[in-house]
């Protein structure tokens, strides 16, 4: 793989990290980053995300599209309106999709593109891992 493939890859895989972080700090639930570079030549990443309401789910979205172009990152185009079960926004080598709980079991894109390797984002960011909260 030459040098500026690397480089670029590198700076795709530190953007979706960078947008399942904004996931997290917008409440969403089970974010998840899916390595798709062996999987398809039309993606690199999957940040997929669920959130908790329509308003919360398109307050998660406009933040990482804000946050992605101030790294560099445009937004190629979003799909989904206010009342929809499933955002989705394009940055080109990176797609983040932000579900309500029905929507993301629905689609399940997780089990669909089950040949991406799962990223542990955390890791990548230099973060703690996540707590697990304990049910009541």
């Amino acid at each position: 793989m030459s040098t500026t493939l690397e480089t670029q890859r590198l700076r795709s895989l530190q953007d979706a990290c960078r947008c399942a972080q904004v996931a997290e700090e917008f409440r969403g639930r089970d974010t998840v980053v899916l390595d798709l570079t062996e999987v398809t030549p039309i993606v690199d990443y999957f940040v997929i995300t669920t959130g908790i309401n329509p308003r919360q789910m398109v307050a998660l979205a406009e933040e990482a599209r804000v946050q992605m172009k101030a790294r560099g990152s445009l937004s190629h185009g979003m799909e989904g309106t206010h009342d929809s079960t499933w955002l989705l926004q394009d940055y080109g080598d990176i797609v983040l999709h932000v579900f309500t709980a029905e929507g993301r079991e629905l689609y399940d894109l997780e089990h669909l593109w089950s040949d991406g390797k799962k990223i542990d984002w955390r890791a990548e960011l230099g973060l703690p891992p996540a707590k697990v909260l304990e049910p009541v």
